[in-house]
């Protein structure tokens, strides 16, 4: 187990969690917001994209309640892309999430696991600052950002495909 807050705990993913990101990269609520539903995963396409790639991404499953109910990743920003956001010489962070099970939606646990995950950065990986580039129009999941201490920071236009279209995202920032 990474950590734990309560009834969330956050561990490493392990093979066997194929089927759950199958299960929820395939559910058109998730997709909406995640990936885009013109882009479903089958146990092929999660075993490629989750299991294959060598990168720097810390990759784990959401537990709520001893249920498995969600993913997020965690890496350092690379010199490349901190020199795009306007970061120097600080260890910034980036995050991706989402809940899979959607009867935990609009309960708080998004706003848990956020607000875990980045005392768990600040204090563990000693990050200055932690990052993320949710889609302007996805204003469910910036409200938990801004309940979990991230602000905006610029509109990154034209910055992700999703389903079909190039969708502006917000860069949002929590710093220490």
């Amino acid at each position: 187990m990474l950590f734990q807050n309560g009834n969330l705990k956050v561990r490493n993913l392990k093979e066997k969690d194929n089927y759950l990101l199958a299960k929820w990269l395939s559910n058109p609520s998730v997709l909406e917001f995640y990936e885009g539903r013109d882009n479903p995963f089958d146990l092929d396409k999660v075993n490629k994209v989750f299991y294959t790639p060598k990168d720097d991404k810390v990759k784990c499953i959401v537990e709520f309640d001893g249920n498995e109910i969600g993913y997020i990743q965690f890496y350092q920003l690379n010199d490349e892309t901190k020199k795009e956001y306007g970061y120097f010489n600080e260890k910034v962070y980036g995050t991706d999430q989402f809940i899979g099970e959607v009867e935990y939606w609009n309960k708080g646990i998004g706003t848990l696991l956020v607000t875990t995950m980045v005392k768990y950065l600040i204090e563990h990986e000693k990050a200055d600052r932690v990052v993320m580039d949710p889609q302007t129009r996805n204003t469910r999941a910036i409200k938990c950002y801004e309940k979990s201490g991230f602000k905006k920071v610029k509109i990154l236009p034209n910055r992700e495909l999703h389903e079909g279209k190039y969708q502006d995202c917000w860069l949002i920032e929590y710093h220490k």
